[in-house]
């Protein structure tokens, strides 16, 4: 069910019509049959399809432990979670979408240290390297995931692809050889696009974290997104590099540099799947194994159509670092024991998502775990990606939705635009560096 303030790039979950659930789920303030002296309320950012699903995905457990929950959904989550904390009217759990708001929240003192929590350790013993780091301060962790998303993807075209003879790259270098390969059989190589409305430019923004933590790596990414060193860091500006060398030459995307900035996010990948097709590779995140950008007879046969792998690193033998996304669950009430209880299942092992093969759907939700049972996955294309999440030696957060709100969600999405328009590397970078906030 990931979620982010990119809200419009995460499809809602495929699936099955809404229910609330009898009993022990209420999603407004009355308490069901069998309820307790309390309620756990839940509050979250997503709504509709998505927070049915969710609901849905909490029925077993809350039925067999009694416990009744309160879902709060709302499509402002942050402005009104920070409302509630500032009015100390807090929920007892939220999921929060990213974890630059975990952490400016974490900031009142009113967040849990969930690893003071007995079920802490063994909820997350098995989660993939790195992933814990995002919603951490101090060395204390305010929240974890409940899920992931992975958005360091390239996808094709199955069947065009691989009868071209077309090889999967393992390095940077084979990627570009392949873009110049599809070039010189006469097809265009790339599909890119940037634009979705107000939020215009955020798609770039996840070219520039890839490539910064290839080039970098987990440190220096830290380092960057924490603004530990500046943001026209010689890193930086080498993964604008890259990024040129497949995004602006002659023929290498489909409508040419100047169709970037217009091209929609949430479907620039589809003339891969004309006949013949119109581009062969599109770098973008897990959420397209779900209804809502590719074309709806490719998602029901996502198997045969649609190819994924790994954006590969920069050379042979590096590590596998991948970047992505998460719902982050955090925990406000920990005197109610009820509270912990959920908490701790939310973040475990445990909790499988909705849904699953064996409920219909299309699916879309990738647990933090490596444990997880990839049977329960609705196809073998959902299977590949838990993979690269699984063997990834490093996961990292989309760094800008860590990153201040005026340059994660502003000037990064802004002067990313304005580059792809022909303003130099240097005077992209220079621009955001003096858009960061002095405090």
């Amino acid at each position: 069910m990931t979620i982010s303030k990119r809200r419009l790039a995460h499809a809602a979950l495929a699936g099955v019509s809404a229910l609330l659930l009898a009993g022990c789920l209420s999603s407004g303030g009355s308490s069901g049959g069998n309820a307790k002296d309390s309620t756990v309320e839940i509050m979250y950012g997503f709504s509709n399809q998505q927070s049915d699903d969710f609901k849905k995905s909490m029925q077993d457990f809350l039925s067999k432990e009694g416990i009744n929950v309160k879902f709060s959904p709302t499509p402002d989550f942050d402005k009104l979670i920070r409302s509630r904390v500032a009015g100390n009217n807090l929920p007892d759990i939220a999921i929060f979408p990213q974890p630059g708001i975990t952490l400016d929240i974490a900031r009142s003192g009113k967040l849990a240290d969930l690893t003071t929590l007995s079920g802490y350790a063994d909820a997350t013993k098995d989660d993939v390297p790195g992933i814990i780091d995002a919603a951490t301060s101090n060395g204390k962790v305010y929240a974890a995931p409940m899920s992931i998303s992975v958005k360091s993807l390239v996808w094709y075209p199955k069947k065009p692809f691989e009868d071209a003879g077309y090889k999967i790259p393992k390095t940077q270098a084979e990627l570009l050889a392949l873009t110049n390969q599809i070039k010189s059989d006469g097809h265009t190589p790339w599909c890119v696009g940037i634009e979705a409305a107000a939020a215009t430019g955020w798609a770039a923004t996840d070219w520039v974290e890839d490539y910064v933590l290839r080039l970098g790596g987990p440190e220096t990414y830290d380092k960057w997104v924490k603004h530990e060193i500046p943001f026209n860091d010689p890193v930086v500006k080498k993964a604008l590099d890259e990024i040129a060398k497949i995004w602006f030459p002659n023929g290498n995307v489909l409508g040419g540099r100047k169709s970037i900035n217009s091209n929609a996010v949430l479907t620039a990948g589809n003339p891969m799947f004309d006949t013949p097709p119109k581009c062969y590779l599109h770098r973008q995140a897990s959420f397209l194994a779900q209804p809502g950008s590719f074309p709806d007879a490719v998602v029901k046969n996502l198997d045969q159509r649609a190819g994924v792998f790994q954006l590969p690193p920069m050379n042979a033998g590096d590590p596998a670092s991948i970047m992505g996304g998460g719902d982050l669950a955090g925990l406000f009430n920990q005197k109610n024991k009820d509270a912990q209880k959920v908490l701790e299942y939310m973040i475990g092992p445990d909790y499988k998502g909705y849904p699953t093969a064996s409920t219909g759907g299309s699916g879309g939700f990738i647990s933090p775990h490596k444990s997880y049972d990839l049977s329960l996955q609705p196809n073998q294309t959902m299977r590949d990606i838990s993979k690269i999440a699984y063997s990834a030696d490093e996961f990292r957060f989309d760094g800008s939705d860590s990153m201040p709100g005026e340059v994660g969600a502003g000037s990064f999405w802004r002067e990313m635009v304005a580059w792809v328009g022909g303003k130099s590397t240097n005077d992209t970078l220079d621009a955001i560096e003096a858009s960061w906030p002095s405090s």
